[in-house]
């Protein structure tokens, strides 16, 4: 299975039936995708949209409906449009229920790092500074690796988005709980092992004595 995937299906698990949920670029937004059958929720769109649809099929889109990063969108039935004053009053106001976010670095005090590389031309933060502070729960959803290098540190090196607000991390290989005591490693990945997972975390961790894997 994909590692994108793997991601996104254990990570719609967290989704609970009537939450309001935001999601970032990238793996997080296939997300939308994998949301169980059995359960209901409302997609918020940062750029003025509580009520998003999944990702349009060939030949339906529609240029005029897209998410905040400018992709193209669907939008479901008795959805809302509001402008972006309405739209952060709604974040910061504490009405997002979960937010999926992607991540350059997160570190075991639950630290958070996702918008820029010193060096690197960036438009700015965008929303996510507002929805890691508003939404009751912030789920970090990324790959568990890049090229080689841990992203799950001791201690983040790169720009801060903001601090000790992530509750999980969702990677293909483990789940990681984000503890007073530190990370509480809770799942592993399909055919991952905790030696893989150590080998790939420079951050310390607990293993839970209730380690199980994951299951789609």
């Amino acid at each position: 299975m994909d590692p994108r995937e793997i991601i996104a299906r254990r990570a719609a698990q967290e989704l609970q039936d009537g939450d309001v949920v935001n999601l970032g670029f990238g793996v997080p937004n296939l997300v939308s995708e994998y949301v169980p059958s059995n359960i209901h929720v409302i997609f918020d769109s940062e750029n003025g949209v509580l009520g998003m649809g999944p990702s349009p099929k060939p030949g339906q889109v529609d240029p005029d409906i897209v998410n905040s990063g400018a992709q193209p969108a669907t939008i479901l039935q008795g959805a809302s449009y509001f402008d972006s004053s309405m739209s952060f009053a709604l974040i910061r106001g504490g009405h997002v229920d979960v937010t999926i976010l992607g991540a350059l670095q997160v570190d075991q005090e639950g630290n958070l790092a996702n918008w820029k590389i010193p060096g690197k031309m960036v438009p700015g933060m965008g929303g996510a500074m507002d929805l890691v502070i508003g939404a009751k729960k912030v789920i970090v959803a990324m790959t568990h690796s890049q090229s080689g290098a841990a992203k799950i540190l001791k201690k983040c090196s790169l720009p801060l988005t903001a601090v000790k607000e992530v509750d999980l991390i969702v990677t293909e290989l483990a789940v990681f709980k984000v503890t007073e005591k530190g990370l509480v490693l809770t799942e592993l990945g399909p055919d991952a092992t905790i030696e893989t997972v150590k080998a790939q975390t420079e951050a310390e961790f607990i293993i839970s004595p209730n380690l199980k894997s994951y299951a789609f």
